[in-house]
């Protein structure tokens, strides 16, 4: 079974930036992302990543956060700029297989995903 740790989460400021990352072991998957909660169950899809290199942002990071993946181990990494009070909030990495027929999206994701634990953001004004 796949396993997807997170690491990298902390405080910032506003303005500020963060790097999270993502590990697989024990295998990969063909679609990943990053979704966020604050207070409360429901999950915020903030970006994804697919094998193809297909990516989509949520509307609220769009022009902050890049998604990208290092090829050399497949780690996923969510790159965060000019971070906001709002983006506070635990992290999780998300991971799924792919079906031929589907696109790696974050409503797909959301629906399908093996999650991590979460990483913490904070950031303050």
């Amino acid at each position: 079974q796949v396993r997807l740790s997170e690491s990298g989460g902390g405080s910032a400021q506003a303005g500020g930036s963060l790097t999270l990352t993502c590990v697989a072991s024990g295998g990969a998957y063909d679609c990943m992302g990053w979704f966020r909660a604050n207070e409360g169950p429901l999950r915020e899809g903030v970006a994804v990543f697919g094998r193809d290199g297909s990516t989509e942002y949520g509307d609220s990071v769009k022009d902050r956060f890049t998604i990208s993946e290092d090829k050399a181990d497949k780690s996923l990494h969510l790159r965060m700029d000019n971070l906001q009070p709002e983006d506070t909030g635990r992290y999780y990495c998300a991971g799924a297989p792919l079906p031929s027929t589907r696109r790696c999206t974050i409503n797909f994701l959301r629906h399908v995903a093996a999650w991590g634990r979460g990483t913490q953001v904070s950031v303050s004004a």
